[in-house]
This record gives structure tokens, C-alpha cells and sequence, in this order.
């Protein structure tokens, strides 16, 4: 609903004009291997196999293409592509990241940089790494609708987003509403209050925590 699109892939390069968006996920069972480094400020995000309704083989055990079948880039292909030109001095595409916490939810975990990107052997065949790194310092703020929507201050952690969500059951702390909700620094990170206790992060809708903004309640 925030992106105004249906996000049927989990890899989104530039679909019809819109951003770049990926969708990961760190749970057990999560069909690829996507891991967060440097206290979740680094992505390495794995490519997507061959879908299933072009292969009669199990698609774990085919080398992630970079080419469909006509002959034109995959997503894996496009985003490998990008990330090459940043190795010849072009500016790295910017990725807004969503990650899946539970079933049925997902949350924005910020906009990264596409930095680099290699293909390695996960025992079976040859997979895609992208990594990608957070950007938090303002260098986007021209991005003109998540500075409203969707706007990102410091991370917090995935642990930390699953217990918050579960204690308050996925509902605003100040009205109930279950719509548009953001996890909020009870104490203002910029006043020093901590991204990595449940005790310090709480669910806000839209409304109440763009009225809060860094105030101490």
C-alpha cells in the first residue's frame, strides 16, 4: 500500500519507473540466504532462482539465471549489472529494502545502496550475492514520498521488530489503529535512546508518531 504497487517479486528494478525495491527475510525456512552485517547497516542478499514454471528440475539445483528465456536480463541481471558500474565510478542505485518479520508482515527497513555484487557456489550450484549498504545521513533526501511515508532514522533490529510487534499486538500504543504503523523510539535515538531493547521501541501509526516526531513523552 505505501508503494502504490503489488510487489509480486521479491527483487524490483525500477518496474514500470517506480523505485528499486528488494523484499528479504533472515527467518528460518526463508527460501534464500539473506543475511544482515555490521550491526544491520550491510545487506548481502542472495538472487533468485529459476521460476518454477520454466523448469521441470528443482530450481535449488540450477545456477540463478541472469538471462530469461528471450534472452533479456532477469532481476538478478539487472541488479548485477548496476552494481558493476559502481566498480567504474557510476553512482550506486538506490534500493528501498522490506523485510518479512512474520507472515502477512512486512517492514521498511530503509533505503540502501547497491554496492557490489559476485556470484559464489552454494554447494550445489552458482547463486548471486548483492550487498548493500544503509544510508541514513540525508544523502537522499530528495526521495520525495517516503520522507513522509516512510521515513527511516536509525534501524532496529529484526529480534527487536518481532517482539514489539507480538507485546503490542500489532496495533498503535495511542489509538488501536492496525494501519500504516512505524516502530518508534519511546526516548528519541538523537537524545540518546537505544534501537535495541523492546522496552525502549513501540508501534505507532502514522498520525501519532509524525505528531511525536523527537519529543519525550
Amino acid at each position: 500500500m505505501a508503494e502504490r504497487m503489488s510487489l509480486q517479486r521479491g527483487m524490483n528494478f525500477r518496474s514500470g519507473g517506480r523505485p528499486n525495491i528488494i523484499l528479504m527475510s533472515t527467518r528460518r525456512g526463508a527460501p534464500y540466504r539473506d543475511r544482515l552485517e555490521g550491526d544491520g547497516r550491510v545487506l548481502i542478499y542472495e538472487g533468485h532462482d529459476v521460476p518454477r514454471n520454466l523448469t521441470t528440475r528443482d530450481p535449488k539445483s540450477i545456477d540463478q539465471p541472469v538471462l530469461n528465456p528471450t534472452g533479456k536480463p532477469t532481476q538478478n541481471g539487472r541488479f548485477f549489472e548496476a552494481a558493476l558500474k559502481v566498480k567504474v565510478g557510476k553512482p550506486p542505485e538506490r534500493v528501498r529494502v522490506y523485510e518479512r518479520i512474520k507472515d502477512g508482515i512486512w517492514v521498511f527497513n530503509g533505503i540502501f545502496s547497491l554496492t557490489d555484487a559476485w556470484k559464489e557456489s552454494d554447494g550445489r550450484r552458482k547463486v548471486f550475492k548483492f550487498r548493500l549498504e544503509l544510508k541514513d545521513d540525508g544523502s537522499f533526501a530528495q526521495d520525495i514520498r517516503e520522507r513522509e511515508e516512510l521515513e527511516h532514522t536509525r534501524l532496529i533490529p529484526s529480534a527487536v521488530k518481532v517482539e514489539v510487534w507480538r507485546r503490542d499486538k500489532g496495533r498503535c500504543c495511542k489509538c488501536g489503529s492496525s494501519d500504516n504503523l512505524h516502530f518508534d523510539h519511546d526516548l528519541p535515538f538523537s537524545k540518546g535512546g537505544t534501537s535495541l531493547s523492546a522496552q525502549n521501541v513501540r508501534l505507532l501509526c502514522q498520525r501519532h508518531n509524525l505528531e511525536k516526531h523527537d519529543r519525550i513523552e
